[in-house]
């Protein structure tokens, strides 16, 4: 299958990530391999690039992108980060790229349950084979863990309203399919006043939703916790967020820091042009710092 994915930010992810011959490099999310070939075709026979994804589907996607080059597969969750590169035999490298997005041939595929434009079944899971499905969050969780998850997760300010109703229909019947839940969410919403929202009402519910499911901050803070022991001095890390949860803890961590030097003063956003051929890549932002010193730990 060709990946339908479009990687976004592809000029700047190369321009503060600076790959260039004989480096190492990882991209902790390399999904259907888009940024991962543009870095690994800079990085020369003797460089090396390590291409991290905890969903083997998309292994398998990238792997005829990347033939040829100086690429190695490996199924992981990025923040196992630092054990990755111990068994690779790799100390320090010399810069990260994690695009913490989800990628759209996941999206797409109706199977994997992650759309509400699509009839599936409710998993979520980045890894298929680890974890429970949403579905199953669904009928566990109490009422107000079901809201708080939804305020948490997805900032969404109709969250116990969802979660009355979630409970409400349970009771009859177990939620399994992304139609289901979708309409659902879409009948607690308040009828709108003047022109419709472009966003869709269950945006935001399929959002905390997939991040519990996955535990996805949890995995982000790993990630920002290894980085600065995995980067040689002036090592660079380039991170790009989707959601202001993701954002904000990569500005804190970059921000509040000693050892890092931060390279984008505020998050780096697509162009108009970018926007017209790619329109998801319109909440993507991109922070990127260089590590400073000889000793980050």
């Amino acid at each position: 299958m060709e990946p339908r994915h479009v990687p976004v930010l592809t000029a700047e992810v190369l321009h503060y990530l600076a790959p260039a011959e004989g480096q190492t490099i990882v991209d902790a999310t390399v999904g259907a391999g888009g940024h991962a070939r543009l870095i690994a075709e800079r990085l020369g026979p003797l460089g090396r690039l390590l291409g991290l994804d905890q969903d083997p589907a998309m292994l398998d996607l990238a792997q005829p992108r990347l033939t040829g080059l100086p690429v190695t597969l490996i199924q992981a969750n990025f923040a196992q980060l630092r054990l990755v590169l111990q068994e690779q035999g790799i100390d320090k490298v010399d810069g990260v790229l994690a695009d913490l997005g989800i990628c759209s041939d996941q999206v797409d595929l109706a199977e994997r349950g992650f759309s509400f434009q699509q009839e599936g079944p409710l998993d979520m899971r980045m890894n298929p084979a680890q974890g429970e499905p949403a579905s199953a969050l669904l009928q566990r969780l109490s009422e107000k863990e079901l809201a708080d998850l939804i305020w948490t997760y997805g900032e969404e300010r109709f969250s116990r309203r969802i979660a009355r109703k979630i409970v409400a229909t349970r009771r009859r019947q177990p939620l399994e399919t992304t139609a289901q839940l979708a309409e659902l969410v879409r009948r607690c919403m308040p009828r709108p006043r003047g022109r419709r929202s472009p966003i869709d009402p269950a945006t935001r519910t399929f959002q905390a939703l997939r991040i519990a499911v996955n535990d996805e901050l949890a995995a982000l803070d790993g990630l920002l916790a290894d980085l600065p022991g995995c980067l040689k001095p002036g090592g660079r890390a380039v991170l790009i967020s989707f959601h202001s949860l993701e954002d904000r803890r990569v500005k804190q961590e970059f921000r509040d820091r000693t050892h890092w030097q931060v390279l984008t003063r505020k998050p780096v956003q697509a162009g108009e042009e970018e926007l017209r051929n790619n329109p998801r890549a319109r909440s993507a932002k991109l922070r990127a710092a260089r590590i400073l010193g000889t000793d980050a730990g």
